[in-house]
């Protein structure tokens, strides 16, 4: 499976701020369901403007429990979590 340009492109941005100290952590309201998230925000600036550009929130509770991750002997899947009988 192969990450698409954007994303490495979001990603390289994200690593560039990162190495300028541009980065920024903010607390802000998810749009869809209001619920607070920890926003990770790219800094820049326009003019005398400051500019925030958010790229992803942080994970609620354990993010080992949030996402499945590519399984190594399937290149198009992913790992599922074992189902307890």
């Amino acid at each position: 499976m192969s990450i698409p340009d954007h994303a490495r492109s979001n990603f390289q941005t994200l690593l560039r701020a990162a190495a300028d100290g541009n980065l920024a952590l903010m607390e802000c309201l998810d749009a869809e369901t209001g619920a607070q998230r920890y926003v990770i925000c790219a800094v820049g600036r326009d003019g005398g403007d400051v500019v925030f550009t958010p790229f992803g929130h942080l994970a609620d509770g354990n993010p080992y429990e949030s996402y499945l991750p590519p399984d190594p002997d399937d290149p198009n899947g992913f790992l599922r979590p074992e189902v307890q009988s």
